[in-house]
């Protein structure tokens, strides 16, 4: 997919605000794709969009093809008949801003079971049907998946009775007879999700926005990608992983990360012709028009720790064949409108890896500031045309948050002397006053040579570090929870970010400029 001059924001929609304790795919969905388009964006990033798992992690999803229940508009759903004033009489008070999500999981929960008992008694089965054929190839696996899962108590599949983990014919047909009900009401999550995309997705259309998705190299352990093809992957004869994915040492954790995630067996891959990764990808570019590949390092070489380790440190690192992959996967599904996340610690053969197959990297300009060699490389006048440019990330602290954070409290091995170092770097080279501080990364971010320029929502609101997304190797009760309440990305926000947008030539062609952002009236 030719990718021209433009710019978008990166949001995860359990951030968006709305009556029900998370955002999804409802109004404020459909309103935010307008805002967007109304200050010339052309795409919108999300995180991983999958059902969530362990720590409530888009990273950690219980299927690589399934969409998150979570994200469910309960307003649509009202809109097309399946729910009812009264259904929602006891839906609880949420907070506005933050997720509580075992709080949103059973109120949730409780209305699209009344919604799929509505579902049943007056609506056509026809499209429904259709819909179960076409996805059956992952779709089954998953219903039964969870409808496992939910009879044993939420255990991870290992700590199953022996003939469902190990998936036994005859205790699999068992299974699916006394769990019919079950498989059928997550069949019917995924089909009203499928509804629900499309919806967003025929908006996006009618705006010019394009959405940006997120593709984790690694899956769940406690998935129904492991359960389902357990010889894909590095584990024992119970089903244990043998190693774990992660990372060394790195600038957020001295440690390292510790992933848990199980590694590939590759030789299993190669031997199918990597026809796994394939139908992977074209499931999740069914729903996303470009997508970042999560830890593209990892393709090229991976860190792997053995199981039981109690951090990163005795990982080693593997060759992965990246290159097989990549080319099997072009062959099955054409060109690949794909990102390649190229952070952390990346060599030649990695940047050759990406190159060769054309994939636009990273350029994350909060990193552009360390002084360490190679951090230029994150720096405007160090970009190319073929990459996107970020003024952070979800894994990073917000523009604000980095820029005046607590020195005693630091999520990275920098110390305190270092930290001021790099504050004081980056005001130089943005030239703004501190107290607009971020306007000015993301001014640097939007005049990059790179074809496409991301600022997380939290950036433009100049929102400090209570609004970051995620700490990085850390589970923490407020990681994935931000959300931002709508009168907050206003009009003001709006235009300046259109004037940045128009002045450096990133304007969405679908909508005209208006007079206020014409780059003559620009900031």
């Amino acid at each position: 997919m030719p990718i021209t001059r433009s710019s978008g924001v990166l949001l995860h929609p359990t951030s968006l605000p709305g009556r029900y304790g998370i955002g999804g795919l409802g109004e404020a969905a459909h309103a935010f794709v307008g805002r967007l388009a109304d200050c010339g964006q052309t795409w919108w990033q999300m995180l991983p969009v999958g059902p969530t798992g362990y720590g409530n992690s888009p990273y950690q999803s219980y299927s690589s093809h399934a969409g998150n229940p979570l994200l469910l508009s309960i307003q649509r759903l009202r809109s097309v008949g399946m729910l009812a004033t009264a259904d929602l009489r006891d839906y609880p008070a949420c907070n506005d801003d933050h997720v509580d999500f075992d709080l949103v999981a059973a109120a949730k929960s409780a209305a699209l079971a009344r919604a799929y008992a509505e579902f049943h008694r007056t609506h056509d089965r026809d499209e429904y049907t259709t819909f179960i054929h076409e996805n059956a190839s992952w779709l089954d696996d998953y219903a039964l998946f969870m409808a496992l899962k939910r009879e044993n108590h939420g255990a991870a599949w290992r700590d199953w009775p022996a003939p469902l983990a190990l998936r036994e014919p005859a205790a699999l047909a068992a299974a699916r007879g006394r769990l019919a009900d079950h498989i059928d009401y997550t069949r019917f999550e995924q089909y009203v999700f499928a509804q629900q995309w499309q919806a967003l997705r025929a908006t996006c259309a009618v705006r010019g926005v394009k959405l940006i998705g997120d593709l984790p190299i690694y899956v769940a352990a406690d998935s129904a990608d492991v359960w389902s093809r357990p010889e894909l992957f590095e584990l024992d004869e119970r089903g244990l992983p043998r190693f774990e994915a992660g990372v060394p040492p790195d600038y957020f954790n001295a440690d390292g990360q510790l992933w848990g995630n199980p590694i590939y067996h590759w030789e299993a891959h190669r031997a199918e012709n990597f026809a796994w990764w394939a139908e992977r990808l074209r499931s999740t570019l069914r729903r996303f028009d470009l997508v970042r590949l999560d830890h593209f390092r990892g393709f090229d070489r991976y860190w792997a720790v053995p199981a039981g380790s109690a951090t990163a440190r005795p990982g080693h690192w593997y060759d992965a064949p990246g290159r097989e992959l990549l080319t099997a996967v072009r062959a099955a599904l054409g060109d690949l409108p794909l990102i390649a996340e190229d952070l952390g610690d990346i060599d030649a053969p990695v940047r050759a890896l990406r190159d060769d197959f054309n994939l636009p990297g990273m350029r994350v300009l909060q990193f552009g500031f360390v002084g360490d060699e190679g951090s230029e490389y994150h720096l405007p006048h160090r970009h190319v045309q073929n990459a996107v440019a970020y003024t952070g990330t979800h894994d990073n602290d917000t523009t604000v948050g980095w820029f005046t954070g607590d020195l005693d409290h630091l999520e990275t091995t920098q110390d305190p002397t270092q930290v001021l170092r790099e504050r004081r770097r980056a005001l130089r080279y943005v030239a703004t006053p501190p107290v607009d501080f971020h306007w000015g990364l993301i001014r640097a971010a939007l005049s990059s040579v790179a074809e496409i320029a991301i600022v997380p929502l939290q950036d433009l609101l100049g929102l400090d570090g209570s609004a970051r997304m995620n700490v990085p190797g850390k589970v923490l009760p407020r990681n994935w929870s931000w959300r931002y309440r709508a009168p907050a990305f206003d009009n003001a926000v709006c235009d300046r970010l259109g004037q940045l947008t128009a002045l450096f030539g990133r304007w969405n062609p679908h909508t005209p400029v208006p007079a206020h952002c014409q780059p003559d009236r620009a900031l």
